[in-house]
């Protein structure tokens, strides 16, 4: 099914544009501000180390849900945490 798009008249578009106009939170941008805009870098997950290998593992429960129960960031706290286990307990 397609759909038809139904332009404003010229006097609706008029009234749309003063009412948005108005909005003093909402004001278009200067010449100036818009000659600052730019693109977005990257989009998406930002590029890993490079050092990371990725595996799947199996956690207790209890374990995986008292690590993401301190928001983002899990996954490096939980990294962290096995790290400092190995530093502790590794043989010389």
């Amino acid at each position: 099914m397609s759909r038809k798009l139904i332009r404003p008249t010229d006097a609706e578009d008029a009234a749309i544009t003063a009412a948005a106009l108005s909005d003093p939170d909402a004001q278009p941008l200067t010449d100036e501000q818009l000659s600052k805009v730019r693109p977005m870098r990257s989009r998406g997950r930002p590029a890993g180390s490079g050092t990371k290998v990725q595996v799947t593992m199996r956690f207790d429960e209890e374990v995986l849900n008292a690590f993401k129960s301190e928001g983002d960031g899990w996954q490096t706290r939980m990294n962290r945490a096995l790290r400092q286990w190995l530093q502790e307990h590794r043989r010389a």
